[in-house]
């Protein structure tokens, strides 16, 4: 049994056979792609896309502000590259934290304009992105690669791949951070607002002496560090390094082994940021094990918003990480930029707090008398 065409392909043979019947001729305008949606009942992308694929062979042109028109036999091109009608959707982890419904997001408006997803993970570690890699340049798989970077704070071995897929057209897009070294465009939370909001907000309750924990081998920890740094200085509060602890993908995993680490980085501190939430969450329970209560004794604040911060024993305030909104709008871009559309500039998205339970408003005398390790002032 013949395979079902996609809703594209069908479209383009439609044309072609108005053109084999006489119908449409060289010179011709073809239908638009308002009137091809309503013909087929697709979406506008499907219509592009069966319109791009005729242009690519050479059998139709596009001209701005006109429209597309049929081009003679001459005019016409050899094979192109055939599409695969499959996007590979490649981010650090699949089944945890924000993954599952960004992924859900991008499937449904992918799905609608005739591709599926390719999905895998890497383990945010550099080996499993260039085997992967390597598989889309080896097997010629995909027609486009919506891709959240590994360790993207630290040099990456790997943009060679990158650049050879960009070389053989094959659009890449990244998502929740990027390869500053790469000429590619990304959509992501803005991630230094996120850190400078949350910090702002401890500052606002009250509180002054702010210790924080961030990833080191992300590029979005090293943003929201200077998110954080920017807000305390803007209200002139003195930096002090060792209230501030660094951890890396492995430790993060790990943190309740290396709970006195953390602990001696909080010491004389009323508040907490972190990274995002799983840290906040991970932080909280080392917290309950030494006897600290959140918040009336520590101040806890987590970024992302995710499902932990709201099922988190103390329910966890935290910078809202619009992710659908993030996916939604890599999907779209993708899709403009399979269809020959240069993408606009990079997004990063607003966040907003989320006010819960885990911060407690200090008035400056409560700041000094519920350090829990030391009392006197150092603002």
């Amino acid at each position: 049994m013949a395979e079902k065409k996609a809703k594209y392909e069908e479209i383009a043979d439609w044309i072609i056979s108005e053109m084999e019947q006489g119908k449409l001729q060289a010179g011709d305008k073809v239908y638009s792609e308002h009137e091809l949606v309503s013909m087929f009942q697709v979406s506008r992308q499907t219509a592009r896309h069966a319109v791009l694929v005729l242009e690519q062979h050479g059998i139709v042109r596009r001209m701005r502000g006109s429209g597309t028109y049929v081009n003679g036999k001459d005019e016409r091109k050899g094979p192109v590259r055939a599409k695969t009608m499959q996007i590979a959707v490649m981010t650090t982890y699949v089944d945890e934290y924000i993954f599952p419904s960004m992924l859900k997001e991008m499937e449904g408006r992918l799905s609608c304009a005739g591709y599926t997803l390719q999905i895998s993970f890497t383990h945010n570690t550099v080996e499993k992105e260039r085997m992967i890699l390597r598989g889309f340049l080896k097997n010629d798989s995909v027609d486009g690669i919506i891709a959240e970077p590994v360790k993207s704070g630290l040099p990456n071995p790997n943009l060679d791949i990158y650049r050879e897929l960009q070389k053989r057209k094959i659009p890449v897009l990244f998502l929740n951070s990027f390869y500053p070294e790469l000429e590619a465009v990304h959509v992501s939370l803005d991630d230094y607002l996120a850190g400078k909001l949350v910090t702002e907000h401890l500052l606002q309750c009250g509180h002054r002496k702010i210790a924080a924990v961030f990833k080191s081998d992300d590029g979005q920890g090293h943003k929201r560090y200077a998110g954080y740094m920017d807000a305390l200085m803007e209200w002139d509060i003195k930096v002090k390094g060792e209230r501030i602890a660094w951890i890396d993908t492995c430790e993060l995993k790990e943190m309740k082994k290396d709970g006195a680490r953390y602990l001696r980085r909080l010491m004389g501190c009323t508040a907490c940021v972190c990274y995002n939430d799983e840290v906040a969450n991970q932080l909280v329970g080392i917290c309950k094990e030494a006897g600290i209560k959140i918040p009336e004794t520590l101040s806890i604040v987590g970024i992302d918003n995710s499902d932990l911060a709201g099922r988190c024993e103390i329910p966890l305030t935290s910078a809202q990480n619009p992710v659908k909104e993030v996916a939604g709008i890599a999907a779209e871009k993708m899709l403009e930029m399979l269809d020959g559309i240069k993408p606009e500039e990079s997004l990063e998205l607003k966040p907003e707090m989320i006010i819960r339970k885990s911060v407690q408003i200090l008035t400056q005398r409560e700041e000094l008398s519920t350090a829990g390790y030391e009392t006197h002032s150092e603002i």
